[in-house]
């Protein structure tokens, strides 16, 4: 039995109450939801700006009548201290997610991702301090390790940051470190990779690759690839992150607290892999995706040439062993994203998708 087998065996013997920022995005929603299921109380806070509210209502969809009504949505903005406060009021843990994420929107609006990602966080951290959290689990970024080349990533080599979103992740990180030597906070950080999975919004200029293409390739049309495509990730579907947050939480191990881990499969995927990855298990259905390739352009300023992760230490400190690869993670990401009416399949969403522009840069 897997250290996130046993967890799960455990938390609905003795239900506590765990406070989501951010519930209504891609992760918060997925967090949400195995929480849920897990017969936990849960405090979720929220103010759309970039998640969706279809996203809690699938959550309530899929899960019992009993279970949603352990959970409580306060709509608020993490900028405010006091509506920090009043949402972790009663919370047992705190599953930090909320922050405005994106390299090139950071690019773009330094300010308001500062505002958002340190100012946010920092707000965070008071109100968990001030009303005793037991852990405050926050999600830090594979950005933070910049220009330093070495692979795979390992937690104490980070090079310099490359863009102002990579300077908001890794204050974070020295945030916490600070708040444990001076308040006693009880943190963890999880320094996710390419992270993917159902409800991750194809839409917008920020939208990930991998929704992107899915959509893209369903109606036909181009996939863009910055580069010569052998650029790499280390993707990671959505479920990985879930059971890291839950047993970062959890972990009775001291050793673990206080620290930062990498959350990623230390699998790297091309992006011509990928692509082909997609079409194939797409071409079944879509048999026009046939003769269907890439199309190559200049690389774009700011992107990592290559990523991939060290898990040693999350495997050791936390229990952690992914339970998805990036292959079994498509499987299931492919089965919700071509239900979805932005896939080409459904009835079309009045929202514009630039499919030229999908980020594939470390989150």
């Amino acid at each position: 039995m897997t250290a996130y087998d046993q967890l799960r065996s455990e938390l609905p013997k003795s239900p506590r109450t765990w406070l989501v920022t951010g519930v209504g995005g891609f992760i918060g929603s997925n967090l949400l939801e195995a929480l849920l299921k897990l017969d936990q109380r849960v405090i979720g806070l929220d103010n759309f700006a970039t998640g969706h509210r279809a996203n809690l209502d699938e959550v309530r969809a899929i899960v019992s009548v009993d279970q949603w009504r352990r959970f409580h949505f306060i709509e608020g903005d993490i900028r405010n201290l006091a509506t920090c406060q009043a949402a972790s009021k009663d919370a047992d843990y705190v599953l930090h997610q909320a922050a405005l994420g994106s390299v090139p929107r950071s690019i773009e609006d330094p300010i308001l991702s500062n505002e958002a990602n340190v100012t946010g966080s920092l707000n965070m951290l008071i109100a968990a301090r001030d009303n005793c959290v037991n852990r405050f689990v926050y999600a830090a970024s594979s950005s933070t390790y910049g220009d330093h080349p070495a692979l795979p990533k390992v937690e104490d080599q980070i090079g310099r940051p490359l863009s102002p979103y990579a300077v908001t992740k890794y204050v974070n990180e020295l945030y916490a470190d600070v708040f444990g030597r001076c308040y006693g906070v009880q943190s963890i950080g999880l320094r996710y990779f390419n992270v993917f999975g159902p409800r991750q919004d194809p839409d917008g200029p920020y939208a990930a690759v991998i929704p992107k293409w899915v959509a893209a390739m369903i109606k036909n049309e181009p996939c863009n690839i910055n580069g010569d495509g052998e650029t790499s990730r280390d993707f990671c579907f959505v479920q990985n992150v879930v059971l890291a947050n839950l047993l970062a939480a959890t972990t009775r191990n001291p050793e673990a607290v206080g620290q930062v881990y990498n959350v990623a499969v230390q699998t790297r995927t091309t992006l011509n892999q990928l692509f082909s990855m997609i079409r194939e298990r797409l071409l079944p259905e879509f048999p026009h995706l046939g003769d269907s390739k890439p199309q190559y352009r200049a690389f774009r300023d700011g992107d990592v040439r290559h990523s991939e992760a060290n898990i040693s230490k999350a495997r050791e400190l936390l229990g952690y062993s992914p339970t998805h690869t990036v292959e079994t993670g498509l499987s299931e990401a492919l089965a919700w994203y071509k239900k979805q009416p932005w896939s080409g399949t459904g009835i079309s969403t009045s929202k514009s998708s630039d499919s030229s522009q999908p980020v594939l840069l470390a989150t």
